[in-house]
């Protein structure tokens, strides 16, 4: 039985991630789950704190953004499934990108966010599989997607 790759992008500040990975557990599917790194402090100096103090900001989050980059392009480009999540606090550019890169690789996308955020995310609502409003909804597509069941 084939394992199914879903990576996980997009907002750190809420639980989506544990309700859609204890979903999939729970409906017992076969989904190894992948995410950027959450830790905020971590993703931030992880440029610096491997390779070097930077006395300017721009170059500091330059070096952190590109040792990400290693991991991020790396899983979306394994993943069957990318599942990007856009919360409403904060403006997650790199969950854009994230959709915007999947889709390049033609990857299946399943954008969640709250129908507030509908027009904001036109373009990238266009560009996904399906747009859902709750975890749930993501688990339930997974089931449906795998198993082919409702």
């Amino acid at each position: 039985m084939k394992t199914w790759r879903v990576y996980l992008s997009g907002e750190i500040h809420s639980d989506w991630r544990e309700r859609i990975e204890h979903g999939a557990a729970d409906a017992g599917l076969p989904v190894h789950f992948d995410s950027p790194v959450l830790d905020h402090e971590n993703s931030d100096d992880c440029g610096v704190e491997i390779l070097g103090a930077e006395e300017s900001n721009f170059w500091r989050d330059h070096k952190g953004a590109k040792v990400n980059a290693i991991r991020t392009r790396t899983l979306l480009s394994e993943a069957d499934i990318v599942v990007v999540r856009f919360g409403d606090k904060w403006r997650q550019w790199n969950a854009a990108f994230d959709a915007g890169y999947a889709s390049a690789l033609g990857k299946s996308i399943i954008v969640l966010h709250d129908p507030a955020l509908t027009h904001p995310l036109k373009e990238v609502d266009a560009a996904a599989m399906a747009v859902a409003e709750e975890p749930d909804q993501v688990v339930d597509i997974l089931r449906y997607v795998i198993r082919g069941e409702l």
